[in-house]
């Protein structure tokens, strides 16, 4: 994060024209679209939420991190209006040229600071509406752009050994220092017990029966327990947004997923498993959403369910780790047991069994579905 923007800053979303006048021809700042789905947020105030020094990038079959320059998260996500209602809804992107940083006069109320200089704008809000996708040479196939297909052109290079990115995790303000602390300690282990030398299976032994200090779950990349090639049990509970579930307990999920992890080509990540055992409501039902590889809209034959305040938070991820993008995971409705509304729910930041209320992608072929989530 630059340090000009700091978490907690209040920032007020620049105008549609001044907005304008930092793009190129294509909508583009720095290789980050401006998407029309942002224009609702133009004159609007909001709190900077996270700092997106980097982000995870899904462009190739190996996951990886990716260092960004002068952007921001606030608390607006994408309602895929403009890339024919794609439902992924992923956190936006903000560079720091389309913020400007409001703050307190001497009498408590927010005053806006001078705008930028206005210059002829290369690009129009036509512009960024046409340059969503393009289409095939027969106008029936889409590959549609958007910020996250577009991160391997908006970022550098960032390998998961870089240190500096977990020192700015903590000095930002994205993470506590106890949380770097328990993220590397959790990295060293993985290595470690990937490392081919026959220290493996100690190790999560030594894991699943030391749990209980940290009372978390097992260890979280735990193999499922159907034979690869056989077939995996699913549930129709016809989830509707507002309908509140209970997510199973790790153990009882294995019992569903392969030894590969996968549901009926869905993969039961590791990030997922500090949410088992706690009570969430539900937010959607996912029918489609862009493949960040392809640029293709994919539809699921099979809908799967987002979970209001439940969000990836890269704790497990190897080449990923503390990634702030804060990706939706997506669940089968086999892993979810329908429950009432709970008496006085309280929000919560989604450690296992707890309670949330209001405030990874995934491409169908066939039985084959590709999710959004660290494999290692």
């Amino acid at each position: 994060m630059s340090k000009q923007l700091k978490i907690g800053d209040w920032v007020e979303v620049r105008s549609k024209e001044e907005i304008l006048q930092t793009l190129d021809s294509r909508g583009w700042l720095d290789g980050m679209p401006f998407m029309p789905e942002m224009l609702q947020f133009c004159g609007k105030r909001f709190q900077v939420y996270k700092s997106a020094h980097k982000t995870c990038d899904y462009s190739s079959a190996k996951i990886r991190s990716r260092r960004v320059e002068d952007t921001v998260h606030l608390r607006t996500q994408c309602d895929g209006s403009a890339h024919d209602r794609c439902q992924a809804g992923c956190l936006l992107y903000w560079k720091e040229a389309w913020l400007k940083p409001v703050v307190a006069g001497a009498t408590n109320e927010l005053v806006r600071l001078p705008s930028t200089t206005e210059v002829p704008s290369n690009c129009t809000e036509s512009d960024l509406f046409s340059n969503t996708h393009t289409a095939d040479s027969t106008g029936t196939s889409r590959t549609y752009v958007c910020q996250t297909t577009q991160i391997p052109f908006a970022t550098k290079d960032l390998e998961w050994w870089d240190v500096r990115q977990y020192i700015e995790d903590y000095r930002s303000g994205n993470v506590s220092l106890k949380r770097v602390i328990y993220a590397l300690i959790y990295s060293s282990y993985f290595h470690l017990n990937n490392a081919g030398i026959g220290v493996g299976r100690p190790m999560r032994w030594l894991y699943n029966h030391a749990r209980f200090l940290w009372r978390g779950s097992k260890w979280p990349r735990t193999p499922g327990l159907i034979p690869e090639g056989q077939p995996t049990p699913t549930v129709s509970l016809n989830l509707q947004p507002g309908e509140w579930v209970r997510v199973k307990a790790h153990d009882e999920i294995l019992k569903t997923v392969t030894t590969a992890n996968l549901n009926r080509g869905m993969h039961w990540d590791a990030e997922l498993v500090p949410y088992c055992g706690g009570t969430y409501k539900v937010l959607k039902r996912v029918t489609k959403i862009i493949h960040e590889r392809t640029g293709k809209m994919q539809d699921m034959k099979t809908p799967c369910i987002i979970l209001d305040s439940v969000v990836c938070q890269a704790r497990y991820s190897a080449c990923r780790m503390l990634c702030p993008k804060e990706m939706y995971p997506y669940w089968r409705e086999i892993w979810l047991e329908r429950v009432e509304e709970p008496a006085g729910s309280v929000g919560g930041s989604g450690s296992e069994g707890q309670t949330m209320v209001p405030m990874t992608s995934i491409a169908e072929r066939g039985e084959e579905v590709l999710v959004r989530g660290d494999r290692n």
